[in-house]
C-alpha cells in the first residue's frame, strides 16, 4: 500500500511540474508574440508588453553595440514601413524563473536570428536581453 501511495505521489508531483512547464511555455510564447507583433506590424506599443523597461539589445556591426531595447526597436519601427516577414520560434529553454528563446525573422534578402533572455518577474515573463545576428540569404536558391 505504501508503494502505491508513494508511486501516486511521484506521478502527481511529476504531472504538476509538467503542467507548470507547459503553462510557462504558453506564457513565454505570449511574450515573444508581443515582440513579433511589434516587428511585423510596426506596433511600437507591443514592445512595452514584451520587454522589461531596462532590457538591453546587443549586436555586432563592425563593433559591439548595446542600447535600450524598447527605445531602439520603437525608433526603428516608427521610422520604417512594415515589410513581409516570416517569423518562427526555433527553441525555448526554461530553468525555473529564467528562459531563453531563439527566433528567426526572415526577410527577402536576410534573416535576423534573435536570442532572447527572459525572466519571470512578479509572475510575468519579460524579455530582459536581446542579442542578435544577421544572416544574409544566398542568391543560389
Amino acid at each position: 500500500m505504501k508503494k502505491i501511495f508513494f508511486t501516486l505521489m511521484l506521478i502527481t508531483i511529476f504531472m504538476s511540474q509538467v503542467q507548470a512547464q507547459n503553462n510557462d511555455v504558453q506564457l513565454i510564447e505570449k511574450t515573444i508574440n508581443y515582440y513579433l507583433d511589434g516587428m511585423t506590424t510596426h506596433n511600437a506599443k507591443s514592445f512595452e508588453k514584451a520587454f522589461h523597461p531596462s532590457a538591453s539589445m546587443k549586436w555586432i556591426d563592425k563593433k559591439y553595440e548595446e542600447v535600450n531595447a524598447i527605445e531602439a526597436l520603437s525608433a526603428y519601427v516608427i521610422a520604417n514601413d512594415p515589410v513581409k516577414t516570416k517569423t518562427s520560434i526555433m527553441a525555448i529553454n526554461i530553468a525555473g524563473d529564467a528562459a531563453n528563446v531563439q527566433l528567426e525573422l526572415e526577410y527577402d534578402t536576410f534573416s535576423y536570428i534573435d536570442f532572447m533572455q527572459l525572466l519571470k518577474i512578479d509572475g510575468t515573463w519579460k524579455i530582459v536581453s536581446k542579442t542578435y545576428s544577421t544572416r544574409t540569404k544566398s542568391n543560389n536558391k
